[in-house]
């Protein structure tokens, strides 16, 4: 055995403190130093959507405050889901993070299983942004208000076609609500995005359709189709000119297609707060306000508890509406 004297241990112990702190030290030294490297902000949806759109404008500000690149990473797949997935099973450090639409609080009720849970994989870190659907419709069909197409609806039960996003996204489940709320039953008509639709509104082959602000703007632009409403609580700056479907006979109607910013769970406080910081931080920066006003999205910078307030809020408000309605993928 070999024996060390008092001066010896005392040398040893100094040489492993040494060491230990070139290797950054226990885990929460590092976590204190966060971001230490590029952090990846998840697109779970493929280039030019909304979606897309806004995680690169919040993942060029967020570098810039938080000293290292937070890099825009497109990963599509199944409505969201594989993007998602990736962070769900990330490790829990604060260096994946991901952006989505209102699909990540429909998802849980409307599939039979996904391979992460909401609210016990993924911490919401803040709200990002907040954006109306408005309602457009098919010049042929005769109508310019929103009062003469619910008129139109309550005369012609199942002559109007609506088209969609597909069953269960937030299009769909806009007008299912509208038409619980109004009593009109219309016959829908899904497609593989919103978009695809337009081109089959302007020749009436469907009649309307609750759509994204910027996925419409280029057709109502030059009203090739027509816009009647939109789906917040307050009139839209795009189209100042037009009511919310609230203000027009339904009180509380609110369609809102946010985009949301979450993480894995488990991560230190300390990064949580700080990736909440940056965001709040990036929101309120003049060049991003200004890009997301051109598509009718506004900021909204959110503390970590009304965050995670807000998407359990969302959650349960979907939950209803899909299981009052049947509704299903099959």
């Amino acid at each position: 055995m070999i024996k060390l004297t008092s001066g010896r241990r005392l040398l040893l112990c100094a040489t492993v403190l040494f060491a230990t702190s070139l290797l950054g030290g226990a885990g929460p030294a590092r976590a204190d130093d966060f971001p230490t490297r590029p952090i990846h902000l998840i697109i779970p949806y493929g280039p030019g959507g909304i979606v897309d759109f806004t995680g690169r404008q919040l993942a060029q500000k967020m570098s810039e405050n938080l000293g290292q690149p937070v890099v825009a990473d497109n990963r599509p797949g199944a409505g969201g889901i594989v993007g998602v997935d990736y962070v769900a099973h990330s490790d829990p450090d604060g260096y994946n993070v991901v952006l989505m639409d209102p699909a990540i609080v429909i998802n849980p009720t409307l599939q039979r299983s996904l391979p992460y849970d909401i609210f016990k994989d993924l911490v919401t870190v803040s709200r990002v942004s907040s954006s109306p659907e408005v309602l457009v419709v098919a010049p042929q069909l005769g109508v310019n208000t929103y009062a003469e197409l619910v008129a139109y609806g309550e005369a012609n039960p199942n002559k109007l076609n609506y088209a969609t996003a597909g069953v269960g996204t937030t299009p769909h489940l806009a007008t299912l609500m509208w038409e619980a709320r109004t009593g009109i039953q219309a016959v829908h008509v899904p497609y593989k995005g919103i978009g695809g639709s337009f081109t089959d509104m302007m020749s009436n082959k469907v009649q309307m359709a609750f759509s994204s602000i910027p996925g419409a703007l280029p057709f109502t632009g030059d009203k090739r189709v027509l816009p009647l409403a939109t789906t917040g609580l307050k009139r839209s700056p795009i189209y100042p000119d037009l009511p919310t479907v609230a203000e027009s006979g339904l009180p509380g109607y609110d369609i809102d297609v946010w985009m949301t910013l979450y993480s894995r769970a488990g991560m230190p406080a300390n990064v949580l707060a700080k990736l909440n910081a940056s965001v709040q931080k990036a929101l309120s920066d003049p060049d991003l306000v200004a890009a997301f006003a051109k598509f009718g999205s506004t900021p909204v910078p959110t503390s970590l508890q009304d965050s995670a307030a807000f998407t359990k809020s969302e959650y349960e408000k979907w939950k209803k509406v899909i299981e009052d309605n049947h509704i299903t993928l099959d």
